[in-house]
């Protein structure tokens, strides 16, 4: 807080962790200039104008993962603030551990990881960040996860099948047997976020929204679609004349958004699976004859759903085929197969790093959506609301 005087006076406050003195002049005409002298632990002096360190988010700290650290300093960067330090290593035994390097008392910390890359590895320093900042006397501590983990492996498969469906190729695998007792691992993930420490949950396209529900604290599920209505409007030239595919029944509602905010049409594939990451058939159903097919997820592993449904689409007819994707995770053969198919482009976000499946493939695009969480963090911070973000990007 600033005391303003009739003359020179001096007050010492705290400002993030530094020792500030602030001076008030009151000049002749009434009107009072501010100056403010930082004093950092080195001793150098800052003069500033009063609205500047204010656009500095004061009380606010990000860290970031070892996951994805180029999208954590995009973020920092938008913000106007430096990246916080941590320090990761892992001893002989393979075991994570993560220092601190700043005080984060009383401070309102955001720590950036995404899953992906070592999931398992990437989420146990998550959370061992999470809670060396809690036990530091963080006033609140945010898990910013732009792609969740365990985020398929969200409910329990179908029961046992019927006799008739016992009959059936894809029933003939013993697999179907223990999908009664699958884990629902994203809940378990949920819960040890709330143990270790989060207050607050930001992440981006949840597999499936109702993993909001296994939280017990706030959950912000930010959406692409924004940008990639802003992509699509900007690269696509016959987008008026597109039409958008949803590559499974469960994306449905996800594609009818988007195609309403385009007024187009909409289309969706049904699929069926024999096992995990390996589909046996498709059915078309909507017109693509014609049109520029867009089809549209919310994460590509191994690409071989969205391989096929671009050789489905071509097959009826359509003209050029786009796969956009928020969460381009691309293992295994993923980028052999994109390679080899008939997209004109596979555009994904950058909610995971994509610097070497672009190296590796030419048809590889990605959208930049550190803004979207970067807006977010300042909006959570400020007490404001992010529904915003829903709807529009910021500039």
């Amino acid at each position: 807080m600033f005391l303003e005087y009739s003359g020179w006076q001096s007050v010492s406050c705290s400002w993030n962790g530094m020792a500030k003195t602030s001076t008030s002049l009151k000049s002749s005409d009434n009107t009072s200039v501010l100056l403010d002298v930082i004093r950092k632990d080195s001793n150098e002096e800052v003069e500033t104008v009063k609205g500047k360190l204010e656009k500095r988010m004061p009380n606010i700290k990000v860290f970031s993962g070892t996951s994805h650290p180029d999208l954590a300093q995009r973020i920092v960067d938008r913000l106007g603030i430096d990246l916080g330090k941590v320090v990761t290593k892992k001893f002989s035994n393979l075991e994570t551990c993560v220092e601190i390097g700043e005080s984060v008392r009383g401070e309102d910390v955001y720590i950036v990881q995404s899953g992906c890359g070592e999931v398992n590895d990437n989420l146990m320093e998550l959370l061992i960040m999470i809670n060396a900042c809690k036990i530091a006397s963080a006033s609140r501590v945010t898990a910013v996860l732009p792609s969740f983990p365990y985020a398929r492996q969200d409910k329990k498969d179908k029961n046992n099948p019927t006799e008739k469906e016992l009959h059936v190729e894809k029933w003939k695998s013993i697999e179907w047997k223990f999908r009664s007792r699958a884990p629902i691992s994203a809940k378990l993930v949920a819960n040890m976020l709330s143990v270790a420490g989060a207050d607050h949950i930001i992440t981006m396209d949840l597999h499936a929204s109702q993993i909001q529900g296994f939280f017990d604290i706030p959950v912000d599920n930010l959406y692409a679609e924004p940008a990639v209505l802003k992509w699509i409007k900007e690269n696509i030239a016959e987008w008026r004349n597109s039409i958008i595919v949803s590559p499974d029944a469960g994306g449905a509602k996800r594609v009818t958004s988007i195609a309403d905010r385009l007024n187009v049409e909409f289309a969706l594939i049904h699929k069926e699976r024999k096992k995990a990451n390996e589909v046996a058939s498709m059915v078309l159903v909507g017109d693509v004859k014609d049109r520029v097919a867009i089809l549209v997820d919310d994460m590509a592993d191994t690409c071989g759903t969205i391989c096929h449904a671009a050789e489905k689409l071509m097959e009826a007819g359509a003209t050029k085929v786009y796969a956009i994707l928020t969460h381009g995770i691309f293992s295994g053969p993923a980028i052999l197969r994109i390679n080899n198919a008939c997209f004109e482009a596979v555009v994904v976000t950058n909610t995971i790093p994509q610097d070497g499946h672009m190296k590796d493939c030419s048809k590889v695009q990605c959208i930049d959506v550190s803004m979207m969480f970067a807006e977010a963090v300042r909006r959570t911070h400020n007490g404001e609301s992010v529904s915003y973000l829903f709807s529009n990007v910021p500039y």
